[in-house]
């Protein structure tokens, strides 16, 4: 389990909604990776590097790419046309206030970087429209939640 958030190009007037059926529908379809993210994942890399330090690169033809911080667990994939932020369960309080902060950044390049609109389906909001605080307190509960079923 994890918390995620999506990357979208939001026609005006469309609905949260919409938009991620059209992703669902779209995820049945494999696609290359566009041009413009190809560009977009050259120029996002060095400054997640500068932002999370040491993280591993895989990249597989023009399909995907996938950035992991194996620290915190953030990953950012690149897969066709659907570009997503994750990030595992494993993550309370103090913890989950910094690796959100680092959720939140490194959103914030890939939004300047690709154009596109960061969305939390946790929230059902955009991540700019979201309280840190919510999704940070989120984030620590079901952290807990799990932690709790699997250790008792």
């Amino acid at each position: 389990m994890s918390y995620d958030i999506y990357f979208f190009n939001r026609p005006d007037g469309q609905s949260w909604d919409e938009v991620l059926e059209a992703m669902e529908e779209a995820a049945e379809d494999s696609e290359p990776i566009p041009e413009h993210l190809l560009g977009a994942w050259d120029r996002i890399v060095p400054q997640a590097r500068t932002l999370l330090g040491a993280v591993e690169i895989t990249e597989y033809e023009r399909e995907s790419r996938d950035l992991n911080h194996s620290g915190t667990g953030i990953d950012l994939s690149v897969f066709g046309d659907e570009v997503t932020i994750t990030v595992p369960y494993w993550h309370a309080g103090d913890d989950a206030a910094v690796v959100f902060g680092q959720v939140s950044a490194l959103a914030a390049i890939v939004e300047k970087e690709t154009g596109l609109t960061a969305y939390d389906p946790q929230t059902e909001r955009p991540l700019t429209e979201t309280p840190p605080e919510d999704s940070v307190e989120l984030m620590s509960r079901i952290t807990e939640e799990l932690r709790s079923r699997y250790e008792g």
